[in-house]
């Protein structure tokens, strides 16, 4: 007798908001799970959140901002940025490739 079923690859998740629109990008924290709307997501309206993936992601910049390639990268809710440090916030994934200070982005390989 079968344990587990396959349901599909993973690769993302459905997401349905409750409490507002989601907007192509957002970043979506629920617990530990953090996802990225692939497109706009209607309040109460079935959408499907990427899991896996590489990204874009917004971090801040100025002296000591840099994100080496390979360091591994949380999401601050707060602050709506990638950053380094893990302190209440969500693990993200692995930079793939480096940011300098003056960088506006970071480049993310999902992992979960």
């Amino acid at each position: 007798m079968a344990v587990a079923q396959f349901i599909h690859d993973g690769d993302s998740i459905d997401y349905t908001p409750t409490s507002a629109d989601v907007a192509a990008g957002d970043v979506i924290v629920q617990g530990d799970l953090v996802g990225i709307a692939k497109r706009d997501i209607p309040r109460n309206a079935l959408g499907a959140l990427a899991v896996s993936g590489v990204f874009d992601l917004p971090k801040a910049r100025g002296v000591g901002a840099a994100i080496a390639a390979g360091a591994k990268v949380y999401w601050d809710a707060l602050s709506q940025q990638a950053t380094t440090t893990a302190d209440d916030n969500k693990y993200l994934g692995k930079a793939v490739r480096a940011a300098a200070d003056a960088d506006a982005t970071v480049r993310v390989r999902l992992e979960q």
